[in-house]
C-alpha cells in the first residue's frame, strides 16, 4: 500500500520538475514471474525512474545501513520495501535477504551491479541472487540529465527495457561464470543505449575523495 503510494507521489514531483519521461520497451518485462531489474547506475534518481517505469510491479531494493539509523526515514525505507546492506561487510544476508523475497513475495528486484554512479564495472550480486532466486535479469537504461541542474531544465529521459536474460544455463557461478553474466548485461546495456541514440556515450563522474 505504501509503496504504491509514494510511487505516485514520486510520479508528480518528477513529472513536476522535469516534465514525461519516456518508458520504451515495457512488453519486455516478464508477466508471470519475479525478476531482477538491472542498469548501470548514472544517476541518484534512476532508480525512481526504473520503478515508475515498470509499474505496476512492485520492487524491493537495497539500500546502505547508515539511512536506517534515522527513525523517520527508516520508516520510510522499510514500508517502501528497502533493506539494509553494510557495504563494508556486506555478509551472507545480502544475498540471503533478496533471493527470499524474490521466491516467497511478489515482489522483484531493483539492483546496479555496478553499485556506484562512479563505475561500470560489473559485480556478481547480481547474477549470483538471479541464479538462486531462478529468476531472469531484465536490463535497462537511463538517458537523460546527468545533473540536478539539467534535470531541472527538463531535458528529455529515457527508459528502455531489454530482453530478460536468462542464467539457468549457467552450472556454476565462479569467476566463469559471472564473467559471462557480465558479458551479457554488457552487451544488453550498450545494445539498449544505441537503440536510444547511437551516439549516447556515458562517462562516470569521478568520485569525490572524502576530506
Amino acid at each position: 500500500m505504501f509503496f504504491r503510494f509514494i510511487r505516485q507521489v514520486a510520479r508528480f514531483v518528477v513529472w513536476l520538475l522535469n516534465g514525461k519521461a519516456s518508458y520504451e520497451q515495457k512488453e519486455k518485462l516478464p508477466q508471470d514471474t519475479n525478476y531482477i531489474l538491472v542498469g548501470p547506475h548514472r544517476t541518484w534518481w534512476d532508480p525512481i525512474y526504473f520503478a515508475l517505469a515498470a509499474s505496476p510491479k512492485e520492487f524491493s531494493f537495497m539500500a546502505k545501513e547508515e539511512l536506517f539509523k534515522r527513525p523517520v526515514l527508516r520508516w520510510i525505507l522499510v514500508h517502501a520495501h528497502a533493506f539494509p546492506v553494510d557495504r563494508n561487510n556486506p555478509g551472507p544476508s545480502v544475498i540471503k535477504k533478496p533471493v527470499k523475497l524474490l521466491k516467497n513475495s511478489e515482489l522483484s528486484l531493483i539492483m546496479f551491479p555496478s553499485g556506484t554512479r562512479h563505475s561500470e564495472e560489473l559485480k556478481g550480486g547480481a547474477a549470483l541472487i538471479a541464479k538462486m532466486a531462478k529468476v531472469p535479469l531484465v536490463p535497462a537504461v537511463y538517458q537523460g540529465p546527468l545533473t540536478f541542474k539539467d534535470f531541472l531544465k527538463r531535458q528529455k529521459i529515457t527508459i528502455r527495457f531489454g530482453d530478460p536474460i536468462d542464467v539457468t544455463d549457467i552450472k556454476r557461478m565462479d569467476k566463469a561464470g559471472l564473467d559471462e553474466v557480465e558479458r551479457r548485461m554488457t552487451t544488453a546495456f550498450d545494445q539498449l543505449d544505441k537503440e536510444i541514440d547511437p551516439t549516447f556515450k556515458y562517462i562516470p563522474a569521478p568520485k569525490k575523495e572524502k576530506q
